[in-house]
């Protein structure tokens, strides 16, 4: 029965539209509760969820009554105090060795409660300014550390810092009211910084080290400094500069040891071996001696008397000619003789000229100093440097206020003099290019490195006949204090006045060794002594290759 049209129907419902027969029932899966009738849920299953929703219900009132009424001043309270920070693993600092494996700059870890390791410094002499020395990291007021690395501040440490610092490390720690840890966990491991091995031998540098302030001690010099390279790979072997600084009590942060230091009139911070500017005196006559024998001034057979002094017109006062002293008559003297006993005449003749002789002239004479170096930094990594100065037409007008320049100018440059400043590090590397042949190195503290060199191009014979000339200042010359039996130096020595009444010299030798088959080359200075001291730089290299003799007898062969 259905309703159409607001009308009841009625319609006869037939029986094969109640009743379903076997051959057409439908297919179900009764397991799945198909065409299965569905049953109500019985009253024990209803009440046994009802009683399991009330226990979770009761246990969570139960814990909030806890937490809200009865502790909650206390949970609130460790909740507050406890901390979840970033910890800094601090990485070891890499460690500078030198040329034999011996530590110069490690860590030493004092205490096992330490965030870090402490920088520690080998107690050698004569260091201070190739290692340098390091800031540690630091807390502020909060106990927060505001520099979260080793720092380096001068020498190496400072050079090499991003090698030697390696990359510090993260943990997340945990901790409570009372400062102890309650969980901790790494997210970044700390890398350790880069190990350098340096060219340098500490023992060696000592040795010159001592040898250098013995005498300076002893002859009333305010300072000295020192450097020895191996002529072929523009290795440093030896730099040393005194007085010096305490490398490990700076890094300690020792405020009394830095007031000390920056108090001292002798300026222990000066790299005198880098940084040092000096005249240098006649140990820049080897290489005027090439220069002139290049050039065609001379031959190596030339000769010139010395008499003591050579004399030039004066156009102003004819009575009063302008006089150039040699500091003793030699007699006649060839290009080897004169570089054996430093013959100023000599070498004022060749380089300004002198009557029939031609000389040089400022203009090549300042050719052939920037050929072998002078006035131009050396390019040791990392280490800033002073061009120094060579004197020339056009420095004297705007030194001296518009001075032209005149021959006796000529004549005090060409024998170190006048406005001419050198650095210790241009005098060894333009040593090492003599005795090495022509090549010009660029120096290096950095063991086993690439040399690098530049090719100066100069007849090897002109360079012989310099060396020549050395080697007989050793052996008859002036340069006798580093005459040895069985190990052969060649050497040239220097002096130069310094001071508004010359009343100081800057004492110098340069040289090499050993003399048949050269292998390193030195230079050392002993600066601002009283004008008549006697005894320097030469007495001081005697006694430095006396040590190398006894204690490091493999370099003198």
């Amino acid at each position: 029965m259905f309703w159409r049209g607001g009308r009841k129907l009625i319609k006869e419902i037939e029986a094969d539209e109640i009743l379903i027969d076997s051959s057409n029932l439908p297919s179900y899966d009764t397991d799945q509760f198909e065409g299965r009738i569905e049953q109500p849920i019985g009253r024990p299953a209803i009440l046994t969820t009802l009683g399991v929703v009330f226990l979770i219900m009761f246990l969570y009132a139960g814990r909030g009554l806890d937490l809200q009424f009865l502790n909650g001043a206390a949970y609130a309270k460790q909740a507050a105090e406890n901390q979840l920070t970033e910890k800094i693993i601090f990485a070891d600092r890499g460690v500078l060795e030198d040329r034999r494996g011996i530590p110069l700059a490690y860590n030493t870890l004092a205490s096992t409660t330490d965030d870090f390791a402490q920088r520690t410094y080998a107690p050698f002499r004569g260091l201070a300014h190739i290692v340098g020395y390091v800031k540690s990291p630091q807390k502020d007021s909060s106990g927060f550390y505001f520099r979260t690395s080793f720092e380096g501040i001068d020498g190496l440490e400072k050079t090499l810092n991003a090698a030697l610092q390696g990359q510090n490390g993260i943990t997340l720690t945990e901790t409570d009211a009372k400062g102890r840890v309650v969980s901790e966990s790494a997210r970044m491991s700390p890398i350790q910084g880069a190990k350098v091995r340096l060219s340098i031998d500490a023992k060696f540098t000592q040795g010159l080290y001592d040898a250098i302030e013995a005498r300076a001690e002893a002859s009333g010099f305010q300072g000295g400094s020192g450097v020895i390279m191996d002529i072929e790979t523009g290795e440093i072997i030896a730099l040393t500069s005194y007085p010096e600084y305490s490398t490990q009590a700076l890094s300690e942060g020792n405020k009394a040891a830095l007031e000390v230091a920056l108090s001292d009139t002798r300026q222990p911070f000066l790299n005198r071996a880098v940084n040092g500017l000096y005249a240098p005196g006649s140990i820049v006559k080897p290489f005027m001696g090439v220069a002139a024998l290049t050039e065609g001034v001379i031959d190596e057979n030339k000769q010139i008397v010395s008499t003591g002094s050579i004399s030039l017109p004066n156009p102003y006062n004819p009575d009063q000619p302008s006089v150039f002293k040699d500091w003793r008559a030699h007699g006649w003297v060839d290009l080897r003789r004169a570089i054996a006993v430093s013959s100023d005449v000599y070498f004022y003749e060749i380089g300004g000229g002198y009557q029939n002789q031609p000389g040089l002239g400022i203009d090549r004479i300042d050719k052939y100093f920037r050929l072998f170096g002078f006035g131009s930094v050396t390019g040791l990594l990392g280490f800033d440097e002073p061009t120094g100065t060579i004197p020339t037409p056009e420095w004297k007008l705007e030194t001296f206020d518009n001075d032209p320049w005149r021959v006796g100018d000529t004549y005090h440059t060409v024998i170190g003099q006048y406005g001419l400043q050198i650095t210790p590090l241009q005098a060894v590397r333009a040593m090492s290019a003599l005795a090495n042949g022509g090549k010009l190195l660029t120096p290096t503290l950095i063991a086993s490195s690439s040399p690098k060199s530049i090719a100066l191009n100069l007849p090897q014979h002109n360079l012989d006949v310099a060396k020549e000339g050395m080697r007989m200042s050793v052996v008859e010359g002036i340069a006798t204090a580093v005459n040895f039996s069985g190990f052969e130096v060649a050497a040239k020595t220097g002096t130069a006045q310094v001071g508004l009444r010359n009343q100081y010299i800057n004492s110098w030798m340069i040289g090499f060794f050993p003399y048949e088959k050269p292998r390193y080359a030195f230079a050392i200075v002993l600066e601002r002594g009283p004008a008549a001291t006697l005894v320097g730089a030469s007495a001081t290299a005697g006694d430095f290759l006396r040590f190398l003799q006894a204690k490091a007898p493999e370099y003198t062969k």
